[in-house]
């Protein structure tokens, strides 16, 4: 059982991540899991109520069982990392808070894992998907509704969420658009003409008003689109194209990425599109481009 004091101190935590940092909801919720799991292991691994004195006094040893548990019922390296990532975290603040010395927690190193390279479309794929999402619905309004969203996600760079998210205050569509993301995280993003397009011909043609300040992207019912609908609606068209199950809604934003840095777009830049608050997370478009530029070579060169 964990103490009412450590619990109150991580909602403390949690509440000092949403206020100062910024940090979504979803993240806070992945954090409070991983911390209260950690903290629930160490209640029945050390047989005693958890709180901020046994806390305190948590050994090298002890974070080596946790993190052997962990792995033992299945977790991987790189939610693991994310685990111990916040754990951390909670460490550093409680250990300013109370005034022990954290080092056992804050030394323990994260497991070792290979990132994952986004997987974008090639430039004529892209375009075919949206095509061809096009095509799948026996509406007007709503295939031009899939032709839209799609054509936001690669067009603009912006997450599914983003892409829904946008209201009747935002049409019709500017040439910039100022987009709220991940943590509250502001961007600047310009609209190619073809977005700016596709939802006007979307809204032109949708049966349902839309009210002040709601989402434009509507259901068939007329409720709020989920992002589920344009994930079933790309499922359905990369099978007609012939593309990987990798051919995702996300997809469309690597794919964005990549062909900008391809073209030479610069990545602090494509950083600032994005909203990625590292630039190491942008980095991952060069490893892309590299292993495409390889393929290329070795394909092309006559020594190869």
């Amino acid at each position: 059982m964990i103490a009412p004091a450590l619990s109150d101190a991580l909602g403390a935590w949690l509440a000092g991540q949403r206020a100062l940092a910024g940090t979504a909801e979803n993240t806070l919720k992945a954090y409070q899991t991983d911390v209260m799991g950690f903290l629930a292991f160490m209640t029945q691994y050390n047989g005693e109520s958890q709180g901020l004195a046994p806390i305190a006094r948590v050994t090298v040893r002890d974070m080596r069982a946790w993190m052997a548990h962990e792995r033992g019922r299945g977790i991987g390296a790189r939610s693991l990392a994310r685990s111990l990532s916040a754990v951390k975290s909670f460490y550093r603040w409680l250990a300013e808070r109370e005034g022990f010395e954290p080092t056992a927690v804050l030394s323990t190193r994260a497991p070792k894992f290979q990132r994952k390279l986004p997987r974008p479309l090639e430039v004529n794929a892209a375009s075919a998907m949206i095509d061809t999402v096009e095509l799948q619905a026996n509406e007007p309004w709503v295939a031009a509704r899939d032709a839209a969203v799609v054509t936001l996600l690669y067009g603009c760079g912006l997450r599914i969420s983003e892409a829904l998210g946008l209201t009747s205050v935002d049409v019709p569509l500017p040439e910039v658009l100022r987009i709220v993301g991940k943590g509250g995280k502001e961007r600047i993003v310009p609209v190619i003409a073809e977005a700016r397009e596709a939802v006007a011909t979307y809204v032109r043609l949708c049966p349902y008003p839309v009210a002040q300040d709601q989402p434009i992207f509507r259901a068939v019912r007329g409720g709020i689109l989920s992002p589920r609908a344009i994930q079933k609606v790309m499922e359905q068209a990369r099978l007609q194209l012939g593309l990987p199950a990798t051919a995702t809604p996300h997809a469309m934003r690597h794919s964005f990425a990549t062909h900008l840095l391809a073209a030479g777009g610069d990545l602090r830049a494509i950083q600032e599109l994005l909203g990625h608050a590292s630039l190491s997370t942008t980095q991952a478009y060069t490893a892309v481009d590299a292993a495409h530029l390889m393929s290329v070579y070795e394909k092309a060169h006559p020594k190869a």
